[in-house]
Formats: structure tokens, sequence, C-alpha cells
């Protein structure tokens, strides 16, 4: 068979991801819990790749949902009956490919670092004066959604053009806020948070024209959202408020007894079938003695009925979903049919997200993703010929993709914080150790 034969080019995307030095990193990247530990529990790559699966699912059912409603080419049948679950799957393994380390602590520090800097004078001028209004507000309000598109799509020194050179398809399902910073509106879903920086505008412009979104009026630089990014966002959403509370037991913050009652609630709030299936699991729990494997069992039953929940969804609003108006999430929409998913996302958020080892690796990651800000950042906006002998080491230490690459002060900053939210807690970690002389650099 012909090479060009044996896959698709949304496969194609999928392979491009999963082989990818920014997607192996993930596994060193915290999701919730301190990394490492005695305990097995998800840390970026596995949820990345747990969220894939259920993308893959939803792209199935959702795509045999359009097939069935919506008139189509001989092509366009093709697509969405047997590509889709390719593009979402992909889509899936990029969503958190941007996320800095440390968990959202890391977010906080960049954006933090730039608002307590502004003032500070550099090579006779204030941070903040080196920078356009719209510049300095971005980077005083780093977004891990945007980042994941610049290092999909932007060409760094050294490595091959066009980024990952993806798909627009799967890119238009990667982008859950297709707007600027300046174009943010906590009002709306579209524009919750921002999708792009200034630095990949351009780009965003032909994905916008490649896949037809429809431009926000209210809004410069701004549009609706893509349909496919419903169901990418669904994954992550399905994955989360569910493994968040498998991996609370497994670390003991959270009781068998509870965690069980939460999940078999969920389950019997859904149809009738729903609890004929109840009934069946309580009798299957009783042949299972491991309390892990009873919340594995009940977990994998519960992610099921949300597939299908959110597919239904999908169904029903199919309309204002492809226009991209749909003005909630699909899992908002199941939560309002099953008040419980309510109750375990306010466990997570009193129990799980405020658990001192979270807290702990959070704190502990702001103070090193800070530190590491103020080494680079003054170094590479001061001018060549000015920089102090530390400032010149700093500079020396930047691999040859991340260097300065000229005047521009944005992209300059723009490239130290590609360099610092690539790292994984653990590089991040020994990196700060070394340079700040908590720990003697091994030969290697």
């Amino acid at each position: 068979m012909d090479s060009k034969e044996q896959r698709t080019d949304f496969q194609r995307d999928y392979d491009r991801l999963i082989f990818s030095s920014a997607f192996r990193r993930l596994q060193n990247k915290t999701q919730v819990f301190p990394l490492p530990g005695s305990t097995f529990v998800h840390n970026r790559l596995t949820h990345s790749l747990e969220v894939s699966s259920v993308g893959r699912s939803l792209g199935k059912m959702a795509g045999q949902v359009i097939a069935a409603r919506i008139q189509l080419s001989e092509a366009g049948l093709e697509f969405y009956l047997h590509d889709l679950p390719s593009v979402i799957a992909a889509a899936c393994l990029a969503h958190d490919i941007g996320n800095p380390a440390f968990g959202h602590s890391g977010e906080d520090a960049i954006s933090s670092y730039f608002r307590q800097h502004a003032c500070q004078e550099i090579a006779g001028s204030p941070m903040s004066s080196r920078f356009s209004v719209a510049e300095w507000k971005e980077l005083c309000d780093f977004e891990g959604n945007a980042n994941a598109f610049r290092i999909l799509t932007h060409h760094f020194s050294g490595k091959s053009s066009g980024g990952y050179r993806l798909t627009y398809a799967t890119l238009a399902a990667t982008m859950k806020y297709p707007c600027l910073q300046q174009a943010k509106n906590s009002q709306y879903r579209h524009t919750k948070k921002y999708g792009f920086f200034i630095s990949e505008l351009e780009t965003m412009n032909v994905l916008a024209k490649k896949v037809h979104l429809t431009p926000d009026p209210q809004a410069e630089n701004c549009w609706f959202r893509h349909p496919f990014v419903y169901l990418t966002e669904a994954a992550d959403d399905i994955c989360y408020r569910i493994i968040d509370l498998e991996d609370a037991h497994r670390l003991g913050i959270v009781g068998y007894a509870e965690t069980e009652s939460l999940l078999l609630q969920l389950l019997n709030s859904f149809s009738s079938s729903g609890k004929e299936e109840l009934l069946k699991t309580k009798t299957t729990l009783k042949t299972i003695c491991d309390a892990n494997e009873k919340t594995a069992y009940l977990r994998a039953k519960v992610i099921n009925r949300l597939i299908q929940a959110c597919t239904d969804v999908f169904a029903d609003q199919i309309d204002a979903l492809l226009s991209g108006k749909f003005e909630l999430a699909l899992m908002d929409e199941v939560a309002h049919q099953h008040p419980v998913l309510g109750e375990i996302e306010a466990l997570s958020v009193e129990r799980i997200y405020s658990h001192d080892t979270v807290v702990h690796i959070e704190l502990a990651g702001y103070h090193v993703i800070s530190k590491l800000l103020d080494l680079f950042v003054p170094a590479v906006l001061t001018p060549k010929g000015s920089r102090s002998g530390q400032q010149q080491k700093a500079i020396r230490m930047l691999p040859l993709q991340y260097l300065p690459t000229g005047e521009n002060d944005y992209e300059n900053v723009r490239l130290v914080l590609d360099y610092i939210s690539g790292m994984t807690d653990l590089y991040a970690t020994e990196f700060y150790q070394n340079a700040f002389g908590f720990a003697i650099p091994k030969h290697r």
C-alpha cells in the first residue's frame, strides 16, 4: 500500500502530537496532585490521553448525529462518519500542551510577575513602558490555552516552519476561546478567557478564514466558536470532574463510602435504563474486594453515561452549536439535568483543590517560576552591550530556539515565556536549585 493511503491527515495530526517532545513533557507536569508520589495519580500526560479517549467517542457519536441531521456531500459524509473522531482525539491530546509547570499556579506566577514588576527600571525605563498597552495586558494575564496555540503553530528558530503543521480542523477543535486578551469578557463563553497571543494574530486570521468562523460583531479580533471545540471541551470536563475524585480517593482524601455514594447517585440520576444498570452495578461491586478497583469500575460506568449525555445535548442544540453561538459548555447543560455533578464539583473545590498537598506544590511552584522569570526577563530586555555578567550568563543558558531575535521586546519576552512555560515540574525545580545555589550542578 502507498504510504499516503495508510493514514488520513487527521490521524497524522494525532501521531505528530503524541510523538512530540511538548506532549511527552506533560508526563512531569502537575495535573492536581504533586508529582511524584508513592500512590499513582494523574499527571498532565495521563489526563490528556484519557481526555483523548473520551473525545474520540464523542467525535464518533456527534459525527453520526451531524450525518443524520445535515445534508452533506459524499466527502462531508465520509468526514463526519469516519474522520471527526480522529480530529477530536488529536485536539484533546493538545488541549493542555500549553500549560506551564505546577498546575494553574504556574500561570498565576507568570501573570503576577509582570504585574509586580511593572515599575522595575530596565535600561533607564520602567518595564511596562517597553510594551504597547495590549502587549502589557497580555503579559499580565498569561493564558495556557493561547500558549498551546503558539506551540502548535509558531515557527521557532532551528525548528521546521509551520509548527506542528496540523490540519485546520484539528486547530479549530482546540480553540476554546477564539479571541485576543483585549476582547476577554466573562459574560460570554467564547470570551471567558482568550485563545491566542498577539504574536499569533495573523495565524488566527488564516485559521478563521479556512474554517469559516463567524466574527463576533461586538469585539475586534474575536470570533464565535467552531462546533468541534465543544466536543474537546466536553471530553476534558468529563474527565477532570470524575477522575479528580478518583485520585482523591486513591490518596485517602475522600473515603470510599462517600465516593461510591456520589457516583451511584449520578448513575441513578439517568433514565430508567440507568436504574437497571444501577442494579447490575451494585451486584458487580459486591464481587470486587479492592476499593480502588471498585472506584475505577464506577468511574468507567459514569464516564460512559456522561459521554452519551453530552451527545444528547449536542443533538438537541445542534443549530446553536453549528453557528458557534451556544453559550454553555455541553457539560454545563448536563449538570443542570444531573445536580449531583454540582455536589462533586463542590467537594472538589472544598476538599481536593484546597488540600494541603495541592496548596504546597502551588506555593512552591509559584516561587520557582517567579525566580526563573526574574533571571531571564530583565536579561533579554537589557540591551546587549549593557548586560551585567549575570545577565550574559543567563542569556547563554537559553536554548537556541528561545534566544532573543532582535530588538522586539515583546517577542523576546515571549520566547522566554516559551522556555519557562515548557519546563516540567522537575526540570524547573532542578534549574532553580542549580541557578540559585541550592544545589551544585552534577557533571553529565
